[in-house]
């Protein structure tokens, strides 16, 4: 099966992860497979540009394959993500319906309610 996404310029703030059919609510779009990264090793990466590119792992991070590392944030994500430790992935599902040509995009603080401001300007 065909991942229903693909990564173009999204014309703002680089690369994005764009819908290529409809994808309904509750809809897994991709599960994207973990590098988990020690903490200790981590000390020695913390400020490269992969800072930028994270995912909490339990005490360590982790950085993700496929697309994981190209959605953007929102603070009205249409999508959000689930850490699967079993299957040491990072696991994004569509919030809502999200549409064909849709840019998909997650909140960076991990609940999709989540209003912390984030490291960088957010452009909506």
């Amino acid at each position: 099966m065909l991942r229903p996404i693909v990564v173009k310029d999204t014309k703002k703030y680089g690369r994005g992860v764009f819908a290529t059919r409809l994808i309904k609510k509750g809809e897994l779009i991709e599960s994207a497979p973990a590098i988990i990264i020690p903490m200790e090793e981590w000390e020695n990466m913390k400020d490269s540009i992969l800072s930028n590119y994270v995912f909490r792992w339990k005490k360590d991070k982790a950085i993700v394959l496929g697309y994981g590392l190209l959605y953007n944030h929102s603070y009205s994500p249409n999508a959000y993500y689930i850490t699967n430790f079993d299957h040491y992935s990072i696991d994004f599902y569509a919030r809502r319906d999200i549409h064909k040509g849709e840019e998909i995009k997650v909140n960076y603080n991990g609940d999709p309610l989540d209003q912390t401001p984030v490291w960088f300007d957010v452009i909506e």
